[in-house]
């Protein structure tokens, strides 16, 4: 088994932190340099960077943060934004970026995956999928910072970005976010039995054994904000539960 990542996310509005719940009402956390620097002495196995407005407002993540984090921390950097072309991947891998997350545009142009894929890789591109539970139970797809309803269904979706060719999937529930209400083990479950390279899901973490359950589900990397932003529990907290429940995880060390 490949050992588990404990992925903390860092959600931007342009150049501040933000963290949501269920991707609308917003708290601002402060400078992601500075929030970044922190998760490097705590040496995490990953970060990702989300600009959530970026494909709303037809703009792009900041080229200039990615750079000044990749050159202050030592982390791989997962970074997502309103990325709309190649060119946009090949100047964020420029900055310091190790992969580079797509969500809207998929949906729009989905050749766009292909094409990245082929001229970088799949393993630096990430496919991002927010999904939100319908009044018949049903799950469907939003893009645009969970605003715009596409009517995919996630799991025939995500086995379409697979064939385009992305490495990885996150997966986020937009009911389950920032509420710490728990990840939604249901969709964790459904989507597992459909995807073919590694899972990773975020929405809803409380706590550590929040963790173990959605590794018990299906997942194959837990990310998280809102305990790492609002709780004592640290990324090296849930390791040493996941490591007790059974699952490798990848050891903690100290870069002194």
């Amino acid at each position: 088994m490949l050992k588990v990542r404990v992925i903390p996310i860092v959600m931007l509005d342009g150049y501040s932190v933000v963290k949501t719940i269920k991707f609308s009402t917003r708290r601002n956390l402060g400078n992601p340099i500075t929030v970044a620097q922190i998760y490097n002495t705590r040496n995490v196995d990953e970060l990702i960077l989300l600009d959530i407005d970026a494909s709303k407002h037809e703009e792009k993540i900041d080229q200039f943060i990615i750079s000044e984090i990749s050159s202050k921390c030592f982390m791989p950097l997962t970074v997502g934004g309103g990325i709309r072309s190649v060119d946009d991947v090949r100047l964020l891998l420029k900055a310091g970026a190790d992969k580079v997350v797509i969500n809207s545009e998929g949906y729009r142009n989905p050749q766009l995956i292909k094409e990245c894929s082929d001229e970088f890789g799949s393993q630096c591109i990430v496919g991002s999928v927010d999904v939100k539970k319908e009044s018949d139970g049903s799950y469907k797809c939003y893009s645009n910072g969970g605003v715009q309803a596409t009517g995919k269904d996630p799991m025939q979706w995500i086995e379409s970005l697979e064939d385009f060719g992305v490495g990885e999937i996150i997966i986020n529930s937009i009911d389950r976010d920032g509420t710490m209400a728990g990840y939604d083990i249901e969709l964790i479950e459904k989507i597992s039995q459909h995807v073919g390279v590694p899972l990773i899901v975020a929405g809803g973490a409380k706590d550590e054994m929040d963790c173990v359950k959605a590794m018990k589900a299906g997942a194959n990397a837990i990310s998280a904000a809102s305990i790492f932003h609002f709780t004592d529990i640290t990324p090296e907290q849930v390791k040493n539960e996941l490591k007790e429940n059974g699952y490798p995880v990848r050891k903690i060390f100290s870069r002194n």
